[in-house]
């Protein structure tokens, strides 16, 4: 692998001096190693997975009409703030709240304690909402195991309850 070479020159007739070696390294078995642990970490790694959310949509035959007594209504705004009210047909009130814990996702706990199994969220959003807003949102529906939720388009009736909340 490695080799040091000296050559006598005390024979060849001349001056007696210090002997200097010179030293060649084979570097073929080191760099044979590093691809064979390179190779074994590629093989058993596991790559990462895609993590990715389920969502369903139904077919599009028109659309059942949900009480506004067993119906929240969530707008994400681009504020981070979340403003929710039951139905537009019962003189709602319009609340805020935010993403934390004590937030959006306790109010959708009592919200499907009060009303039980019949729980349909109505997710709306600005035209300056984040993206990572509506996945959080997503995300609360699943913690809070609410079945029952879609995604819709913000109407006008809904942006003049939330400039009437600011």
């Amino acid at each position: 692998m490695a080799e040091i070479s000296a050559s006598d020159q005390a024979a060849k007739g001349k001056k007696a001096r210090s002997h200097k070696l010179s030293t060649k390294i084979d570097m073929t078995p080191m760099v044979d190693l590093g691809f064979l642990l390179i190779t074994f970490f590629m093989l058993t790694t596991s790559l990462m997975k895609p993590v990715t959310m389920q969502l369903n949509m139904p077919v599009d035959e028109g659309h059942s009409p949900v009480k506004c007594s067993q119906s929240l209504n969530v707008v994400i705004d681009g504020d981070n703030k979340v403003h929710y009210y039951q139905g537009t047909e019962c003189n709602p009130e319009v609340h805020t709240t935010d993403f934390s814990d004590n937030g959006i996702r306790q109010v959708l706990f009592d919200y499907k304690r009060k009303i039980g199994d019949v729980f349909t969220v109505i997710i709306k959003s600005t035209d300056k909402a984040k993206y990572r807003n509506m996945v959080d949102l997503l995300d609360e529906m699943t913690i809070t195991n609410n079945k029952h939720y879609a995604i819709v388009s913000l109407t006008s009736e809904d942006k003049e309850l939330i400039s009437l909340k600011k």
